[in-house]
């Protein structure tokens, strides 16, 4: 296929198989089982998996589609379909994108994504991330109560496409279609398209386009607990692995419990957890001198106790807000701002004056290589500042949750095979880069900000906690005082996996 001469004016794209490297969906249908639903739900989709597999081969492509979207989606709230679509999916999707289509599909103006896949799991990324302008996929039958039926409106789901395409398309065809070459006879949107690309999309097609400067949005926050794509092998590692995580975590966190800080790190070689530490931590202060503020990039819930792991003595943690069990639990002290400045100011300075203290001016994680904005506030309260950049890596699960319930994170980080922690420990800010020297506070944050990003190789962005909270949660991100059976409740709707 020739490179084209120039910038097509519209363009319909397949997304498995084109957009998406992988043809096969029934990953994406597992995600929303396992996070929407529950293990138990997980489970049966991934015992049907041969099935599934053995509908395609015979060229049962509509029966195999259906069967995956009844058993992920039947008795589940539409809103949380779309919340898992919102929040889950997105990562995941930008994981396997073919940056080769892309180039073709983001080289046009009018940009138009057509799937398989019910529209409902896939229109916020294709929109948001992918920038298109319209999704065309199948369409969950949902009841009047708001629960999704399993079942979906179209009977040929490649008719009801091409139909679909075709209307969209009334006056005038589109110029460029990407998507896999027709099966069985099968109707396939491309026929209506003026020039025609069978995925995969060569490489240097419409290379000379100085549009292709733009890229797919990233995706800077994301959530659930399954760290990577639960292929067939992948979920069945993770169904096998759950029972011994477990109990694995709870030994860890016992011995965690019962031994003094300063032994955890040659203790945990034996329960297979690594600490990396780099660069030389600041001496305790001595009593009664004012302590150093340890300002650390924020990465889970655990980062504050690791810090006292690798330092081998307690330093106390403010924090913006954390679930009461996790306070509770906390081998170390913390204690809990208001948000509101002159009194969360006075907090910190009263614990300064007691001793070291760790503070995380992002207000909340954030798991890709990104840093959100700091607040200026630690940086008008003292100068001796230690900045600390911390990073994490996990196999099975995350230990950060927007949707679900806090209290858990400990748990889902020790339930992985091999966590590794990594701390590395920056020189105390001169006196003359603090606002001591007249530096305005904005201008210290700015600047710690950008020497953790270089430190861990991350990129500074001006995205706050609640930015991240309205996308992944549509809320502030507070977490407010429940009462016993609202918390009990919570647990039992977040912790789903293991208890569905």
């Amino acid at each position: 296929m020739e490179s084209s001469t120039a910038a097509s004016h519209s363009v319909v794209s397949e997304l498995e198989g084109t957009l998406l490297k992988n043809p096969k969906s029934f990953a994406y249908f597992m995600l929303v089982a396992f996070e929407a639903s529950g293990l138990i739900r997980f489970a049966i989709l991934l015992f049907l998996w041969p099935i599934i597999a053995l509908l395609d081969v015979l060229g049962y492509r509509n029966g195999s589609l259906k069967l995956m979207i009844f058993v992920a989606t039947a008795g589940l709230r539409e809103s949380e379909i779309e919340s898992v679509a919102r929040a889950v999916l997105p990562k995941f999707y930008m994981d396997d994108v073919s940056m080769d289509a892309w180039r073709a599909f983001g080289s046009c103006e009018k940009r138009v994504v057509v799937t398989r896949i019910p529209r409902v799991m896939v229109e916020r990324f294709a929109k948001d991330h992918l920038r298109a302008d319209e999704v065309i996929g199948t369409e969950l039958i949902v009841n009047r109560f708001g629960y999704a039926t399993g079942l979906i409106h179209e009977t040929d789901v490649d008719r009801s496409v091409f139909n679909s395409v075709a209307d969209l398309f009334v006056d005038q065809r589109p110029q460029l279609g990407l998507g896999r070459p027709a099966i069985f006879g099968s109707p396939t949107f491309l026929s209506l398209c003026e020039e025609q690309i069978h995925a995969p999309v060569p490489s240097n097609y419409n290379s000379h386009n100085q549009r292709l400067h733009v890229q797919p949005l990233p995706v800077i926050f994301h959530d659930g607990r399954l760290v990577k794509l639960p292929t067939p092998a992948t979920a069945l590692l993770i169904l096998l692995w759950i029972p011994f995580g477990i109990v694995l975590a709870v030994i860890r966190l016992f011995i965690g419990f019962m031994l003094p800080l300063w032994a955890i790190p040659y203790v945990s070689r034996i329960f297979n957890i690594r600490f990396i530490v780099k660069g030389k931590p600041p001496t305790q202060a001595a009593a009664g001198n004012l302590g150093v503020l340890f300002v650390c990039t924020h990465r889970t819930v655990m980062d504050p106790v690791i810090l006292s792991y690798v330092l081998g003595r307690s330093i106390p943690a403010v924090t913006y807000s954390v679930s009461r069990l996790s306070e509770i639990l906390s081998p170390i002290p913390t204690f809990r701002l208001t948000r509101v400045r002159h009194v969360d100011a006075d907090i910190i300075k009263k614990e300064l004056s007691n001793g070291d203290l760790v503070v995380y001016p992002e207000g909340t994680t954030c798991r890709e290589p990104f840093l959100l904005r700091f607040s200026a506030l630690f940086a008008e309260l003292t100068d001796k500042i230690v900045p600390v950049a911390m990073n994490y890596r996990v196999g099975f699960f995350h230990a950060t949750t927007a949707r679900g319930w806090k209290g858990f994170d400990p748990i889902f980080f020790f339930m992985n095979p091999r966590p590794i922690y990594e701390v590395t420990f920056l020189n105390q800010l001169e006196v003359d880069a603090t606002c001591s020297s007249g530096k305005s506070p904005y201008d210290v944050a700015n600047y710690v900000q950008r020497i953790l990003a270089a430190t861990l190789g991350f990129e500074c962005t001006n995205f706050t906690r609640k930015d991240k909270y309205r996308v992944l949660a549509g809320n502030d991100g507070t977490v407010s005082s429940l009462s016993f059976l609202d918390q009990f409740k919570k647990v039992i709707t977040t912790f789903k996996p293991f208890l569905q």
